[in-house]
């Protein structure tokens, strides 16, 4: 997903140079990592940190160096900026910290909601994010998935080193300070800044309905507070219980304190309302004094973050924390193993892997869980923050190997928004949200039941996604539904009346038409496979008949996708009605029905050569999700050494690099780094609930995947080099794979996929 809606296309020109680590195969044999290290300690948390992109135009990747266990609720990480939808919390760029975050910001176009963050300082006290800015050097940087440190330029002759650790509510910071007559620590409890309103971000109505709260507390020695702002409300429904708490103590005993609103700074005061505040310590320090502070939160109260804290953090013990965390990741990581490669291979692949561990995050604290959905406290396990039209395509099917025991308790999370709100998400941050298009929280479900996860009522599964396929929302003939428009009422599949009514969205009456009619078609067929399993004949019909849908926004005359009006004519804008993309962007996207496609545009030939001039011609997008499986797509129409071909070429340097400037477009939550680890092994799900895979070419001579069960998939690429990017035969088990597809039933009960690489593309 990219955040700008007007998109500049990749000028291969302008790509950086080879300065910067490769990571393709070449000679990967001949140069292996020599030093033992576990595969956490490959993990480089400031790829993709960069906001530049790998040419102009292009996005970085949106990532954070946060520190927690995988797929915490909260993230703790070094903030450079004040954040927004738009501009992520750290960037690589900025030169500055304003302080040490507890965040709950999934992606630089997602808002941050119900935040805290703790600023060391000596001298003066400044407590505005503007003023109480340090400098900083990367070269006094360490980032970790378990640890993170800088050394902040406290003035002209002197640092404090701030260290993160970080569990799954709660985290630790630990701050080294030079000597000082006048030290502090400032909390900030909400910002909201009126300043940084744009196009995607209004202040007004937050700062008329919110306030956030903070309260010293000096006999328990802590800071405790709750901030209910959400940066991205104003395209969601309104949450009058919303708050994220807070609870923050410190090993050294509050004597000096007191509390800030804007710019007005009340020394002793105890408590604080208001929309951009916090409070404060302040304590004399001699050299390498060390301060410890301990935050805990919850979306529940603040006794549940108290609770949290005592779970997660029980005694001051900083390092013990690392340690934990430490494990976690690579209990995790070790998921999958490769041999083979360079060090530098290791990093990006263990990074990307990484980055598919984040989200969606938990949500569920110790058994219980905040709605978002219908505003109050339920039991169960509960997640959130699902960048679904990003996520659908490639990390819920890489999670459905890699962590198959979270795969119930994230459709069941789908499926309790559904019962507390009414639909199933679009983009839960942390409620709906009417971003991206169409509803493929339908094909996460719908993939999850084709591969046997049984975890959860597939009665209430099966109504809600029939509801999503069915039922057109509140007000559909008289909304346009553009992106990010202020909330009115769910989106869900806006448009849905004349999809049916014409068999297309017409671009006339709603917004990215062509881009819709076609994702409504996956999500359809997604529907009708889990219809036809339940026996639901007369819907799996119908909806098989919708996921046809696409063929009726194809101009033959043109040979693209194209956008038509309410009363049958193409529009006279060919390049409207799509959705971050051109015509070239989507024509190839009915991913549901690759071989109607082909038939559609003339056979394999045609299709071939036109498939071929996307990416020729410069059209391809690497860096957005619509296009991730068009590689694939020459498996179909007899040039599957085609695929080979660009598959070593997409997970190379123009995609993927060992630098902050490393991830080639946003992350979007995980998405393109589980394209590539998909990619890097060798097969890919193109079509969401077939219960197929691609085959592509492996990119490592050996990888080894544990699945549930106990089972083991491993994966042999025999001859693999710089020259044998090509497959000459593939099998599994020791039997013959001809058609270039396998199943997720032959992978689920692990064996041997093995390749046979050559220097010579298979034509025949």
């Amino acid at each position: 997903m990219i955040f700008a809606s007007y998109l500049k296309f990749k000028n291969s020109a302008c790509l950086l140079a080879a300065g910067l680590l490769l990571c393709g195969t070449i000679n990967a044999q001949q140069n292996t990592t020599k030093t033992q290290k576990d595969e956490v300690d490959f993990v480089n948390p400031l790829i993709g940190t960069a906001i530049t992109g790998f040419a102009k135009g292009l996005d970085g990747g949106g990532t954070m160096p946060c520190v927690n266990v995988p797929f915490a609720m909260t993230n703790f990480v070094a903030q450079t900026g004040e954040s927004k939808m738009g501009r992520m919390c750290y960037q690589y760029e900025d030169k500055t910290v304003i302080g040490l975050l507890a965040t709950h910001q999934p992606t630089v176009w997602m808002g941050d909601y119900g935040y805290v963050s703790i600023m060391p300082q000596v001298g003066n006290l400044r407590v505005l994010p503007n003023e109480r800015k340090l400098s900083y050097d990367h070269k006094d940087e360490i980032a970790k998935p378990y640890y993170y440190s800088v050394k902040l330029k406290a003035d002209n002759k002197t640092f404090i080193k701030s260290e993160i650790a970080g569990a799954n509510t709660c985290g630790m910071f630990r701050f080294t300070f030079p000597a000082a007559d006048k030290a502090h620590l400032i909390i900030q409890g909400i910002n909201l800044n009126p300043q940084l309103k744009d196009w995607a971000n209004d202040y007004a109505p937050r700062l008329k309905k919110l306030k956030g709260y903070v309260h010293v507390d000096t006999i328990n020695n802590e800071i405790t507070g709750y901030n209910p702002d959400r940066q991205s409300a104003q395209i969601g429904p309104e949450l009058k219980n919303f708050k994220g708490y807070f609870i923050i103590k410190f090993d050294k005993q509050i004597r000096k304190y007191g509390t800030w609103d804007k710019n007005v700074i009340k020394k002793g005061s105890k408590e604080q309302f208001g929309t951009r505040m916090g409070a404060f310590i302040s304590f004399k320090t001699i050299t390498n004094t060390q301060v410890k502070v301990a935050v805990a939160t919850s979306f529940i109260s603040i006794d549940q973050a108290r609770h949290n804290l005592k779970n997660e953090i029980p005694d001051w013990d900083f390092d013990k924390v690392v340690k934990t965390t430490r494990d976690n990741w690579q209990q995790q990581l070790k998921v999958i193993q490769v041999n083979g490669i360079t060090a530098g291979q290791k990093t990006i692949f263990y990074t990307a892997l990484y980055h598919t561990l984040l989200f969606p995050r938990q949500f569920s604290e110790y058994g219980r869980y905040y709605s978002a959905f219908d505003d109050k406290i339920h039991s169960g396990v509960s997640y959130n923050d699902y960048s679904l039209w990003d996520t659908f395509r490639a990390l819920h099917p890489l999670l459905i190997l890699t962590q198959p025991e979270r795969v119930n308790g994230m459709v069941k999370s789908l499926l309790q928004m559904y019962q507390e709100g009414g639909w199933m998400p679009m983009w839960p941050n942390p409620t709906y949200t009417n971003i991206m298009i169409s509803t493929h929280a339908d094909a996460v479900v719908a993939d999850a039941y084709v591969k046997g996860f049984r975890g959860y009522s597939t009665k209430l599964a099966y109504e809600a996604m029939h509801k999503d396929a069915f039922t057109a929302p509140d007000g559909d003939t008289q909304k346009k539904w553009g992106d990010r428009d202020l909330w009115t009422s769910f989106e869900a599949r806006g448009g849905l009346t004349n999809y049916h009514k014409l068999g297309y969205v017409p671009v006339d009456k709603t917004r990215e038409s062509v881009s819709r009619t076609i994702e409504y078609g996956i999500d359809d067929y997604c529907v009708a496979q889990v219809a036809k399993a339940l026996g639901k004949d007369d819907d799996y019909k119908q909806l098989m008949a919708w996921s046809q849908n696409y063929k009726n926004v194809y101009n033959s005359t043109t040979g693209f996708m194209a956008p038509r009006n309410a009363n049958g004519q193409w529009s006279a804008k060919p390049d409207s009605g799509f959705t971050e993309g051109t015509k070239w962007t989507y024509t190839f996207g009915a991913m549901q029905d690759v071989p109607g496609m082909i038939a559609l545009m003339g056979g394999e030939k045609a299709f071939a050569d036109k498939l071929s001039h996307n990416f020729t011609d410069g059209h391809y997008r690497a860096d957005n999700e619509p296009g991730h499986h068009y590689i694939y797509l020459f498996n179909y129409c007899g040039m599957p050494w085609k695929t080979q071909e660009l598959v070593r070429q997409n997970v190379g340097w123009q995609n993927y690099r060992n630098a902050p400037v490393g991830i080639n477009g946003n992350d979007d939550c995980g998405q393109t780094s589980a394209w590539y680890i998909f990619s890097t092994m060798g097969f890919y799900p193109v079509t969401p609930a077939s219960g197929m895979y691609s085959i592509g070419a492996p990119q490592f001579p050996y990888i080894a995947l544990s699945l549930q069960n106990g089972n083991k998939l491993v994966i042999k690429a025999t001859d693999l080099s710089a020259q044998n990017k090509y497959v000459k035969a593939v099998t599994f088990d020791g039997q013959p794979i001809k058609n270039h597809m396998i199943s997720h039933e032959q992978i689920s009960h692990g064996g041997t996929l093995e390749f046979k690489m050559t220097s010579v593309p298979q034509k025949d």
